[in-house]
């Protein structure tokens, strides 16, 4: 996930990624809601700072917040905090779960979520 003289996120301190927060900004981020990178996200990529640009790395596939934090190896509460900053910011979307706004995930991207999270 990182290049050469990029820090580890399993070896940066939580709080230095989040800036001392342990609550993102919006409260109702769901561990099981499912992220994704957006144009403006993918375009902006190279210029943020680097814990933003994993997860905007990372999101280019539809993952949830809580394979987020797994692959970065960082706590849930970290993972929220960067999700809930990079959505408010329109560099990821953020999808809810089945029956929220009409969204409605495929089946398989379910079942992979579901097998992600029993392999943490």
């Amino acid at each position: 996930m990182n290049g050469p003289g990029e820090r580890d996120p399993g070896e940066v301190r939580p709080y230095a990624l989040t800036g001392g927060r342990t609550r993102p900004a919006d409260p109702d981020l769901a561990v099981e809601a499912l992220v994704a990178t957006t144009p403006l996200g993918e375009a902006r990529g190279g210029d943020l700072r680097l814990e933003w640009r994993w997860v905007v790395t990372l999101c280019r596939e539809l993952l949830s917040v809580a394979e987020v934090a797994a692959r970065l190896d960082v706590p849930l509460g970290v993972a929220r905090v960067l999700v809930a900053d990079l959505a408010a910011a329109g560099l990821v979307a953020v999808h809810g779960l089945p029956g929220e706004n009409g969204d409605r995930p495929d089946p398989s991207l379910l079942a992979r979520i579901l097998a992600g999270l029993h392999a943490v």
